[in-house]
């Protein structure tokens, strides 16, 4: 069937995976219209917020700005730019044809990764899980990891699924997933960032959730983690900063001034907001510079003090709700491959949140997790843009007949 008339104002074209072929889109079947607007303009108002925290938290740190109060404000809106670059970058590819390049791209978070147990990492806050580049630019291999362990392994797993040979992975499909998230993982591990592993994990149980695999794959990998946890701290592998952070997690009156400095100070911060808070830019726990890292890992105490509980709830609100739309998006994937994709980033996206929020809130450890889309750091905000990408091209690319 033909249609009378096409638009000439668009030549972008659409996969129709039935066919196999490419064909151009109308006016009406245009990407822009295909796309999640209430899931972008929510990683859009997290990220713009994030910009103002931000600068609420380092205006008046020279040590840190070099003289210019707007330094980490303009670099945050940059990294923002950057990511929707990138976010528009990837649904222009379409994680259909990113799947094709997944062997290369998991090979190289994996020498990333690796490059920063050589010379050439950086420790920062006692965490060798740093690239350095040159031009005083630092990039962080793991946040990489993220998305290439969420392709790879959905790559794995829906592989024969899709094929029509098998209703759901089998047990060698899934030991095969499992052995290639593992290799980025023990990495990981060796830097040691434990905050990271601990995002991958919740990544590779959301994924095999997913994915359909057996339940005794999921017991099974929880009991591991359990014993694997059990067994590193035994074995003494931690650093002590690391003991440390543990320890004032379990007690949070130990050491006030040392250990339990952060997430004390942490807790007044947010205890002193109030329900609408002390005023952009008037927090006494912001502007007085008590509380460490606040423009990265405790960007959510900004919001606390200085927006009350209104403020830092819209945040969880519109957490919330990038959540919500990235479970439809994959509910109603017609493909198993974008079902586990959107999956993975879901459960990435989620426990990241909450470990965040958590530790700001003492309830938590706490671990060095930025809060995505409103935390300062280039890295963590490309991966989440392209993450974003990602789903956004698994709506856009479901065939005519799953469009709504």
């Amino acid at each position: 069937m033909t249609t009378s008339h096409t638009s000439r104002a668009f030549s972008i074209r659409r996969y129709t995976p039935e066919l196999g072929t490419w064909g151009k889109l109308t006016a009406r079947d245009s990407v822009v219209r295909k796309l999640d607007w209430i899931l972008l303009l929510s990683c859009l108002a997290l990220s713009l917020m994030g910009s103002v925290l931000v600068f609420s938290a380092t205006r008046n740190r020279t040590a840190l700005n070099h003289n210019d109060e707007y330094f980490f404000f303009l670099h945050h809106l940059l990294n923002t730019g950057i990511g929707l670059a990138l976010a528009a970058g990837t649904i222009w590819l379409g994680h259909r044809t990113l799947r094709g390049a997944i062997p290369i791209l998991y090979a190289l978070s994996v020498v990333l990764a690796l490059l920063v147990l050589t010379p050439l990492g950086a420790t920062i806050n006692g965490s060798r899980s740093w690239l350095a580049i040159p031009g005083g630019f630092s990039l962080q291999p793991a946040e990489f990891a993220k998305i290439t362990i969420t392709l790879g392994m959905a790559m794995i797993l829906a592989a024969r699924v899709d094929a029509g040979d098998r209703p759901h992975p089998d047990h060698r499909t899934v030991v095969q997933a499992l052995g290639l998230a593992a290799v980025p993982v023990a990495v990981i591990l060796l830097m040691p960032d434990l905050g990271s592993v601990m995002v991958l994990g919740a990544v590779i149980l959301g994924v095999l959730l997913a994915s359909g695999a057996s339940n005794r794959w999921i017991l099974g990998l929880v009991g591991t983690g359990v014993v694997g946890c059990v067994a590193i701290w035994q074995l003494g592998l931690l650093d002590d900063y690391q003991i440390a952070r543990f320890a004032a997690f379990a007690n949070p009156s130990l050491d006030p001034a040392g250990v339990g400095y952060n997430t004390n100070q942490a807790r007044i911060a947010i205890g002193g907001g109030g329900l609408t808070g002390s005023g952009l830019f008037h927090g006494s726990q912001t502007t007085g510079q008590f509380v460490p890292e606040q423009q990265t890992d405790f960007i959510f105490t900004v919001a606390g003090e200085e927006l009350g509980f209104l403020g830092a709830g819209l945040i969880i609100v519109l957490l919330g709700i990038v959540l919500w739309r990235a479970c439809r998006i994959a509910r109603e994937s017609t493909e198993l491959y974008g079902t586990i994709v959107a999956a993975g980033i879901i459960a990435w996206f989620a426990f990241q949140s909450f470990e965040n929020i958590g530790m700001t809130l003492g309830i938590m450890p706490v671990t060095g997790l930025p809060l995505p889309f409103v935390s300062y750091g280039g890295t963590s905000m490309f991966a989440v843009w392209i993450a974003i990408g990602l789903l956004q091209s698994i709506r856009v690319q479901r065939p005519l007949s799953a469009s709504r």
